[in-house]
């Protein structure tokens, strides 16, 4: 992406890092409580093995959906979430841009969701974001730490 005009990282949630602390000190907790008690049985190497790759991958989720990479350029917007999820909009292609809020009332929660209206979002908190209004397609909601000035850009580009 050349010649880039915006970028910007909008980084997880608190309730996502919070719950990602908490769910690994589970794990952690129970593998040192099963160390001191020692009497290990078949089942409980088993048990570790399950936690730890539970733990392994929900680690690797975490880390693939930290936050959401935002840039803008003469031409496109494109906002990535995680290695797989990328979004790309030609300006040109956008009909309108508005601020809104990620509400757990629209999309039942945070990450990548559809809301009830039919449209798409990358969400990372309940907070500030943008919809795009596309002249094709669903319409696609983003968390944003500066909604106000992404949506002046792109006014400004078309």
């Amino acid at each position: 992406m050349q010649n880039v005009v915006f970028r910007e990282w909008v980084p997880a949630g608190f309730l996502i890092r919070v719950l990602m602390v908490g769910f690994s000190l589970i794990i952690v907790i129970v593998t040192l409580l099963l160390v001191v008690v020692g009497n290990f049985t078949t089942e409980d190497y088993y048990g570790l093995i399950i936690g730890w790759s539970v733990l392994a991958f929900v680690l690797f989720l975490f880390w693939n959906y930290r936050g959401i990479e935002i840039k803008i350029n003469s031409d496109k917007l494109l906002v990535k979430y995680g290695i797989f999820n990328k979004k790309s909009i030609r300006i040109s292609q956008i009909t309108s841009c508005r601020v809104t809020k990620a509400s757990f009332g629209r999309y039942g929660g945070i990450g990548i969701r559809y809301g009830l209206d039919g449209s798409t979002a990358y969400t990372t908190s309940f907070g500030n974001a943008v919809e795009i209004v596309p002249k094709e397609g669903r319409i696609f909601v983003f968390s944003s730490n500066n909604p106000e000035n992404i949506c002046k850009i792109i006014r400004t580009q078309k």
